[in-house]
């Protein structure tokens, strides 16, 4: 467990890095992380330097935290997030989070790599998180579990209104303007980090999933519980197998290679919707 102390030292010493003091939070998944490298003024810090902050162990996530201005906005930025198939505890994975609202950080803007689930969904689309289905979380395995800081967030966290709908509205306003294609729908979380079989991607989409992967709902389960305003958004880095005899398979050299596509499409639209920010 952490205090309220552990998250205020990690944020002194991010902010002895940088005099921009960030108000917006982004956390780059996979094959994401080149976004970070257009802010102006960046300054970089790497996760080993910031006390209690988890380390990144999986490839296309950089491990660092970089700080500057994007299109008109003092930006804290994850290049690279830890997974709790890493062997992070729940309270690790979303550390970050509670180190961000200490930052003075308001609003927090997620973005991940999925496997896409309805078959409208090409290879390269954006989806909008509208809701998400959090199945380890609802397990058990979950940031919130424990005794609750009543300082830090409520003991009983309504979920109902968790992705903020001016954002998502704006996000949506800016692809149609900008010609890019996105959709909004339903994430299911998993912990991985293997792939899902068939038979699983068949039950996902039978639940309700739009898109499937392993991070981000519990980062938005901390943030919400901290009061921020909260936007997902998952890039298709591959469509998800759901029949027995075939020679597909997924792995994770194609979900980077995707970023490649998703990368610009997300820059664009994070471009305008940060530039009429507040929403």
């Amino acid at each position: 467990m952490y205090s309220r102390g552990d998250y205020q030292r990690a944020a002194e010493v991010v902010q002895s890095h940088s005099d921009l003091r960030p108000t917006i939070g982004l956390i780059l998944g996979s094959g994401l992380g080149k976004l970070a490298d257009a802010f102006n003024e960046r300054v970089s810090v790497p996760y080993e330097r910031i006390p209690g902050w988890p380390l990144s162990t999986v490839e296309g996530h950089q491990g660092q935290l970089v700080i500057g201005e994007f299109a008109g906005q003092i930006i804290a930025a994850q290049q690279g997030r830890a997974h709790f198939y890493e062997g992070y505890s729940m309270a690790e994975v979303t550390f970050p989070i509670r180190v961000m609202k200490a930052l003075g950080i308001g609003s927090l803007l997620l973005t991940n790599a999925a496997g896409g689930l309805n078959p409208r969904y090409q290879v390269g689309d954006l989806m909008l998180l509208e809701d998400h289905i959090n199945l380890p979380g609802m397990a058990g395995a979950n940031p919130l579990m424990g005794p609750n800081d009543e300082t830090l967030g409520p003991r009983f966290l309504g979920m109902s209104q968790a992705y903020d709908r001016r954002l998502r509205q704006r996000a949506l306003d800016v692809a149609r303007e900008r010609d890019i294609p996105l959709h909004s729908g339903v994430y299911f979380g998993l912990s991985g980090p293997f792939f899902e079989t068939p038979a699983e991607i068949r039950m996902i989409r039978a639940l309700g999933g739009d898109a499937v992967g392993m991070s981000t709902v519990n980062e938005v389960l901390a943030a919400r519980h901290a009061g921020m305003r909260v936007m997902a958004c998952s890039g298709v880095t591959n469509r998800a197998i759901d029949a027995v005899d075939t020679e597909l398979e997924t792995n994770h050299e194609e979900v980077l290679e995707a970023g490649e596509i998703i990368v610009p499409r997300l820059t664009t639209i994070l471009k305008g919707l940060l530039s009429n920010f507040p929403i």
